[in-house]
């Protein structure tokens, strides 16, 4: 028997948001203030989820469990087997004792931290965000940033800070292809517009990335490189999304920018050379640090043998996500298990959808296909490269996955929770109440996006979530369908760095599991003050001349 959600169980709205939102704010509050341990604090939030999906919202109890099942098998899969197999990739580097090679032929580059963090953090990540998302660039940048000796909470919160422009297009670009297929928009104007609202944010993040760092009169100490990182990642951003298509942005633009820093650092470099990987410190000039500047002594064979196994890893994240890849290994192995007593019975409504529709609940086991499994294959060869043997690389696998047990279980425990908010239409009911918000719609259309995002981890699960209800609500309010729900995924993007399962990734790669409210601190403002920028910028192309020449019909 199918059941039909209901988003305002209480008869009132103000009071059923309220209840709606109980669940994230145990979640987040016990990892913020009460300083509870990540896994029980997702493990208390899906009980609190349980409770109001089953006793307010009247959700089937059996129903409500099968959601909460169905959304801790995806937890592990895909999204813990990245992380497993990018920690098992990084263990194998410790123990080859190349991890120390790359740190110093990075120092190589550039011996200034903030020089450094913006090519590991945005530049690199962006590249794996465009090619894989789902964790995968927060995990790898974090534990770089580690082997450069930035202190944990450095490492977690700006590499988060870092993977926010680059979202929307992430795994090559299935974000927007999503949006379009839930919204039945085309797929062209969609990423045409969603290109030429997040270059504007690819110039400024950078920007942004090192004002959190080291703070402003620091920041304009380096800002022709900052700049030249930036404008090098939004043009390429703009054209290839505008005239080409969602697929390949990131990895295009994360390359022009990796390319681009590096060649203008070989003409350019800072007066003032900013040495300590934390905010506070001090600058020596250029010239000391050229004095004091310890080379490294490897051989380019050396330096080349500790970067071929995250070239081996960068080409077949690559490989994984190219739709015709993923295709033949599913065709492969990707046995698909519909969650009996679930699938297709429970159905969303309107005003969140234009009519009831039910919503499908198949596990895909897509093993083969999963980008968890191209970052394994690329460890065991790199670990072949690299010389270990085999006995050794599975000693690695077993004390890997003894590390981030609590990781996987966390990770598990927090998808399951998003899942059942999805399932009882906890989520519906906090959206609705954004969509209440008259001419400042624009506005909350991309806080919207934020708090899905926040709530789901991905920008692809926020558009399902919303991005019909944001199609809706703009035609109700006589506003570009096209703007909103581009808004959708823009927005979203900057709830990526406090989603939880975010904030477990990096606490996992930087090896400070049980501080992930002191991450979720840090990085809490600037998720929310880009946000709002992001809907005055909405705001602007749905109002103000000569914004509005930029919103696609």
């Amino acid at each position: 028997m199918s059941w039909s959600q209901i988003y305002d169980p209480l008869g009132n709205q103000v009071y059923s948001t309220i209840v709606a939102a109980l669940p994230i704010i145990v979640l987040l509050g016990s990892l913020a203030f009460f300083h509870i341990k990540a896994h029980w604090a997702a493990i208390w939030g899906l009980i609190v989820a349980l409770a109001v999906a089953i006793l307010v919202y009247h959700m089937p109890a059996e129903m409500a469990g099968k959601s909460a099942l169905y959304g801790a098998l995806f937890g592990l899969l895909p999204i813990g087997w990245i992380v497993l197999n990018v920690i098992f990739m990084y263990q194998l580097t410790n123990q080859a004792g190349l991890f120390d090679v790359l740190q110093k032929s990075i120092t190589g580059i550039t011996t200034d931290r903030r020089l450094q963090l913006l090519l590991v953090s945005f530049c690199f990540g962006a590249f794996f965000e465009g090619a894989a998302g789902f964790g995968t660039p927060v995990a790898v940048t974090a534990a770089i940033m580690m082997g450069l000796g930035f202190k944990p909470l450095a490492a977690a919160g700006l590499s988060l800070i870092a993977n926010t422009a680059p979202v929307a297009f992430g795994a090559l670009g299935t974000p927007i292809v999503v949006l379009a297929a839930v919204t039945g928009l085309d797929l062209q104007a969609l990423s045409s517009m969603v290109g030429r609202q997040l270059p504007f944010f690819s110039v400024l993040v950078p920007f942004w990335l090192i004002w959190a760092f080291v703070g402003f009169r620091r920041m304009m100490e380096i800002w022709p490189a900052i700049l030249v990182a930036g404008v090098s990642f939004a043009i390429p951003q703009f054209l290839v999304s505008n005239y080409h298509g969602p697929w390949l942005v990131d990895v295009i633009a994360a390359i022009s920018s990796m390319g681009a820093l590096t060649l203008f650092l070989k003409v350019w470099h800072p007066k003032a050379v900013w040495t300590s990987t934390s905010r506070e410190g001090a600058t020596v000039s250029y010239a000391q640090a050229e004095a004091g500047a310890v080379r490294h002594g490897f051989s380019r064979a050396q330096v080349l043998k500790a970067w071929t196994p995250w070239a081996i890893l960068s080409v077949l994240v690559f490989a994984w996500g190219l739709p015709q890849v993923k295709e033949l290994l599913n065709g492969l192995s990707a046995p698909r298990f519909p969650i009996e007593g679930l699938h297709n019975l429970v159905v969303r409504v309107p005003p969140v959808v234009t009519k009831p529709t039910p919503e499908a609940a198949v596990y895909v086991l897509n093993w083969l296909s999963a980008t968890g499994t191209g970052i394994l294959i690329a460890a065991i060869i790199a670990g072949v490269v690299m010389g270990l043997k085999i006995p050794t690389m599975i000693q690695t696998y077993g004390k890997t996955l003894k590390l981030v047990r609590f990781s996987l279980l966390t990770i598990a425990a927090m998808l399951a929770l998003g899942f059942t908010t999805k399932g009882a239409g906890l989520d519906s009911t906090l959206g609705l109440a954004f969509a209440h918000a008259g001419w400042m719609y624009p506005f909350f259309g991309a806080m919207l996006g934020w708090l899905g995002v926040a709530l789901t981890g991905s920008d692809t699960s926020s558009n399902v979530l919303f991005g019909g209800l944001q199609r809706v609500s703009a035609e109700q309010l006589g506003l570009s369908p096209v703007l909103m729900a581009a808004a959708n995924s823009s927005g979203g993007v900057m709830g990526k760095m406090i989603d939880a399962q975010s904030i477990v990734v990096a606490s996992t790669a930087t090896q400070w599991y049980g501080h992930e409210g002191e991450i979720l601190r840090y990085v809490f403002f600037h998720s929310l003050a880009l946000a709002a920028l992001m809907g005055v910028l909405i705001m602007a192309q749905a109002y103000v001349y000569p914004f509005t020449m930029l919103v696609v019909r």
